[in-house]
């Protein structure tokens, strides 16, 4: 096999393409035969040495693969030989195989694309999780959706209206902005061109009626965390998601004060280990709107697993939209 290999966490350059042993799973584990692996920005922060998981060294890469079960560790009983799955296993993705916890594969239905199905489980259960779970969002509410046109945008923006929310998505770039649009924003607000705070506020005012959206879905943090706050609805919620942009924002406490509205803090991974029941119900029902054609990952691209480092500089560039995809 060949893995993208991090000997020394100090960024892309410092990745290698070797060829290394193929692994037998232990018990518990499969070997899976990667076809395809989506980068995420944990997938950046984690070769950086700036993720809060940090994996013993050396480690490949690559936390979201699917492909094909190639063989089964011992106890292994809900999978099979050549069956294909998606998993979600931290690192491991950038390579042509590699071994998987058995209990984090997710079998994939016929007719589900391994480029589809890698691009999947972190965006959509995240975006789920969040707004259906810890914002409790209800139809006819608004949502507004900011760094709406990467993975965990597009993914809160179907699933939100698929609640029967109306649905503002907040993005750098008018082709982005196009993008959220095409997929069902409702109304979009391009907070690019070195937009100031105070105009990103009119632009939310403008598009909410003045009432202010009632969920603020925010995976990016950084300047326009506050003045988002400060727009929010009576009793609104603002979902904590990430921090994308790299600040993380320090909101005053009396912003939630004065609008009776809750900032709710949104750790999928933290949620699938505390209450796996609830998990696998969720992403049981995320399979079957894939199934039925109501939600599908927006792909920017698919590159060639060799060109890992060029993806990564691709990603950096903030020019993706949607979810950048690693093929074998």
């Amino acid at each position: 096999m060949h893995a993208w290999l991090c000997e020394n966490p100090t960024g892309i350059d410092a990745l290698q393409w070797k060829e290394m042993p193929t692994p037998q799973p232990k018990a518990g584990e499969v070997l899976i035969e990667i076809k395809a692996a989506s980068l995420n920005f944990p997938d950046l922060l984690i070769v950086q040495n700036k993720y809060q998981t940090k994996p013993p060294l050396p480690f490949v890469p690559g936390s979201e693969y699917a492909g094909v079960v190639q063989a089964l560790g011992e106890g292994v009983t809900h999978l099979k030989v050549g069956q294909s799955v998606a998993c979600l296993s931290g690192t491991g993705g950038f390579a042509t195989h590699t071994l998987a916890p058995a209990a984090a594969c997710m079998p994939l239905p016929a007719g589900f694309s391994h480029v589809d199905a890698a691009a999947f489980i972190m965006i959509y259960a995240t975006s789920h999780h969040a707004l259906v779970d810890r914002a409790q969002l209800k139809a006819g509410e608004t949502v507004l959706v900011l760094g709406a046109a990467g993975g965990v945008g597009t993914a809160a923006i179907q699933i939100a209206k698929l609640t029967g929310a109306k649905v503002i998505a907040a993005a750098s770039t008018d082709e982005k902005c196009a993008l959220c649009k095409s997929i069902g924003a409702d109304l979009t607000i391009n907070y690019g061109n070195d937009k100031l705070p105070n105009q990103f506020r009119e632009a939310i005012k403008a598009a909410t009626g003045g009432k202010g959206p009632d969920v603020i879905y925010d995976p990016v943090g950084g300047d326009f965390a506050e003045p988002a706050f400060r727009s929010i609805a009576w009793r609104g919620r603002y979902l904590v998601v990430g921090f994308a942009s790299g600040p993380i924002p320090s909101l005053p406490l009396n912003l939630p004060l004065l609008k009776g509205a809750s900032i709710v803090g949104v750790f999928w991974g933290e949620f699938a280990r505390r209450e796996p029941t609830a998990n696998a119900a969720m992403m049981n029902e995320l399979a079957q709107w894939y199934a039925h054609g109501r939600i599908k990952p927006v792909i920017d691209r698919t590159m060639p697993m060799a060109e890992l480092k060029e993806a990564y500089a691709h990603m950096g560039s903030r020019g993706v939209k949607g979810k950048l995809v690693m093929v074998n």
